[in-house]
């Protein structure tokens, strides 16, 4: 529970730096301010596409929600995370999301998923789109991934590309975990 708390905190942080109101939130994503309010306090856990729909509708990238104490990223900086010094936030369904880049990076997103046996990156079975450019490499286990005309399963060591706007689910269909690494451009 304090895990969902965590994120609960640093996903209202990000909005009230934002200076949106919870109902601005709510009405941005479609859903009730109820259901902003207990992600926020860390009573109910996002699924991967209610996370990426709260960021985008505070205007804020996905790392943002790994950033902690301000964390900035400049193009002089040298920076270095221990693997112990990453944690993972988990999301409905069992999926979670771990920042690769030892601190934000303007513009780029990277990020490794998990996704357990039967899990899916939306709550609802819905397409998600969302901002910039897509590149993702399976690690280990099969992942799906369904656009609106075309489904694609992806093994270990096979990539995919493709544009955050084409709608797409991300699925694990399989009987074991997926773990795949994913980088985010943003234009």
């Amino acid at each position: 529970m304090a895990e969902e708390q965590d994120l609960g905190r640093r996903l209202r942080e990000l909005r009230e730096r934002s200076g949106l109101s919870l109902r601005a939130v709510a009405r941005e994503m479609g859903i009730s301010p109820s259901a902003v309010s207990q992600m926020e306090r860390g009573r109910m856990r996002p699924s991967v596409s209610r996370l990426i729909a709260y960021v985008g509708a505070i205007g804020a990238p996905l790392a943002a929600v790994f950033d902690h104490a301000g964390e900035v990223a400049k193009a002089e900086l040298f920076a270095v995370r221990r693997s112990w010094e990453a944690e993972p936030i988990e999301l409905g369904g069992g999926v979670s999301f771990r920042r690769l880049s030892p601190v934000p990076v303007p513009g780029v997103e990277f990020f490794e998923s998990t996704y357990p046996s039967g899990a899916v990156s939306t709550a609802h079975r819905e397409l998600l789109r969302h901002e910039g450019y897509e590149v993702g490499s399976v690690s280990r286990g099969e992942l799906t991934i369904e656009f609106e005309n075309e489904t694609v399963v992806l093994a270990a060591g096979d990539s995919v590309t493709f544009p955050c706007h084409r709608p797409h689910m991300i699925s694990n269909r399989s009987p074991e975990t997926a773990v795949a690494t994913w980088l985010i451009v943003h234009t």
